[in-house]
């Protein structure tokens, strides 16, 4: 046993000796030693045993978990399940049911009793399987660090950690503690199946590895150790960086600033991509692949254009921001002024009419025409607009878009294209189209609000009477 173990219980494990702490015991030398150094370190323990049914002696293994737990005085449930049935039932593999149904009952119990955490017996061999399982996958710092001491799996519960107390012993250091302290630990003839990743890795890959290194071992461990220290430095960075870039967050979708996101370094733009889509989904292994399709997408800056990531989640640029979402994902329609009902609404100067979303359009006379043409030669915003108003009846109307909409904009000479063809080469975020206002005089387009007017309404020389038209964002004052 370690001689910081109390350390490691207390300061990396983050245990208090107020509260229990349930341990999952499968019978073997690596959860016994757990359950006996929990038990003799004054930690409330409650033993729980998960029968998966996969071999003839596990009924066996679960009475003699449950006598040993008897002898210590300690509180022992056992549960089980056909984790084959459920394996096919959810097309899984045998090693993910075997954790789903595990992980499931430990924590439901945790719950019950109000257990500050959940304890397992992984060993530095279990850590070293782990990171060349995920060296395998490809995986990049987050998975070569490999276990830490204390966990939150949000998957099974947002609250109540995964400790593993027992990731600095090698998996002979429990046997002879269990030896030593009067434990007979059962022999898992599982654990010899080749059927498994987990036990092909122990049995061909590190052996054969260790006729290269024969402290291969070691040096994955130290490794692993060493780049916990490492990510924890990418962590905080990528914390500060989410605080940046980050604009809104819910359980459908993650929305960025685009520009401050392009700016970010390759590194941090794949990592906070990763963050993006482990919060929708929790649990998911985000590949290299994934993340080149999406720093793709940032890389190209084209508005409008998308890819699929992975697990039903999307990556999309509208306007100045970038969203990962979910497909059925409600997003905002609040960042682009919209039509507040299916019907055409009238608007008369002077006068102020409320649009969807907290937007507003405001429409007044101006008897000045010079200062107008020299207003509007010098406007940058193209939610403001000057008409000549002797060409347009008193009333206007805003409406949605028609089938078969046709506009004239300025810039093209008078010549018209369809509407549908304006909205593609001005990338008019695809999905606020059918309810951008178009301000109209009766069935003719004579502005498209954000950008251009119509080109027979544009201010001339002769212009005598103007019209002058605003869109006040939810934000701007005077839109109260």
């Amino acid at each position: 046993m370690p001689e910081n173990i109390d350390d490691i219980l207390k300061n990396e494990c983050g245990l208090l000796k107020d509260r229990p702490v349930v341990v999952g015991v499968s019978g073997g030398p690596d959860s016994l030693c757990l359950m006996e150094t929990l038990r003799k370190a004054g930690y409330p323990v409650i033993v729980a045993y998960f029968d998966h049914q996969l071999r003839p002696e596990s009924a066996a293994d679960a009475r003699m978990v449950e006598k040993t737990a008897n002898r210590l005085m300690l509180a022992c449930y056992l549960d089980g399940a056909d984790v084959r049935a459920h394996a096919e039932g959810k097309k899984l593999s045998i090693e993910e049911a075997a954790r789903n149904l595990r992980y499931r009952f430990l924590f439901n119990l945790a719950r019950r009793y109000n257990a500050q955490a959940v304890a397992v017996g992984h060993t530095a061999d279990d850590q070293v399987e782990t990171v060349l399982m995920h060296f395998l996958r490809g995986s990049g710092i987050a998975g070569l660090k490999g276990m830490s001491y204390r966990s939150v799996i949000p998957v099974f519960d947002p609250e109540i950690p995964v400790v593993r107390p027992l990731l600095d012993m090698w998996r002979e250091e429990t046997v002879v503690y269990c030896a030593v302290n009067g434990l007979r630990p059962h022999y898992d003839s599982s654990n010899d199946s080749l059927n498994f990743q987990r036990n092909r890795i122990r049995h061909i890959l590190i052996p054969n590895l260790e006729t290269y290194n024969p402290k291969f071992r070691t040096a994955v461990l130290r490794m692993s150790q060493s780049l916990k220290g490492d990510y924890t430095f990418v962590m905080e960075t990528l914390e500060t960086a989410w605080k940046q870039t980050v604009l809104t967050v819910d359980k459908e979708s993650v929305t960025f600033d685009f520009s401050l996101l392009s700016n970010c370094s390759l590194g941090l733009q794949r990592n906070l991509v990763k963050h993006a889509m482990q919060m929708l989904r929790p649990g998911i292994d985000v590949t290299f692949s994934v993340l080149e399709r999406a720093t793709n997408l940032i890389k190209q800056g084209a508005l409008s254009s998308r890819v699929d990531l992975k697990a039903g989640l999307r990556m999309f640029r509208e306007s100045d921001l970038i969203y990962i979402s979910t497909l059925d994902a409600e997003l905002p329609f609040d960042l682009w002024p919209q039509m507040p009902g299916d019907l055409p609404v009238p608007i008369t100067p002077p006068q102020q009419v409320a649009l969807a979303g907290g937007w507003k359009i405001g429409c007044e006379r101006w008897h000045l025409p010079i200062l107008a043409r020299e207003q509007a030669e010098r406007n940058d915003d193209q939610f403001q607009v000057w008409l000549d108003a002797e060409r347009l009846p008193d009333t206007l109307h805003l409406r949605s878009r028609h089938q078969g909409d046709h506009f004239a904009p300025l810039g093209m000479g008078g010549h018209s294209q369809k509407l549908s063809d304006f909205f593609v080469n001005e990338k008019v975020p695809h999905r606020a189209r059918e309810h951008w206002p178009l301000l109209c005089a009766g069935d003719e387009i004579i502005w498209v609000p954000g950008y251009r007017p119509a080109h027979p309404y544009r201010l001339t020389d002769t212009t005598r009477k103007v019209f002058y038209l605003s869109v006040l964002r939810p934000s701007e004052k005077g839109s109260e």
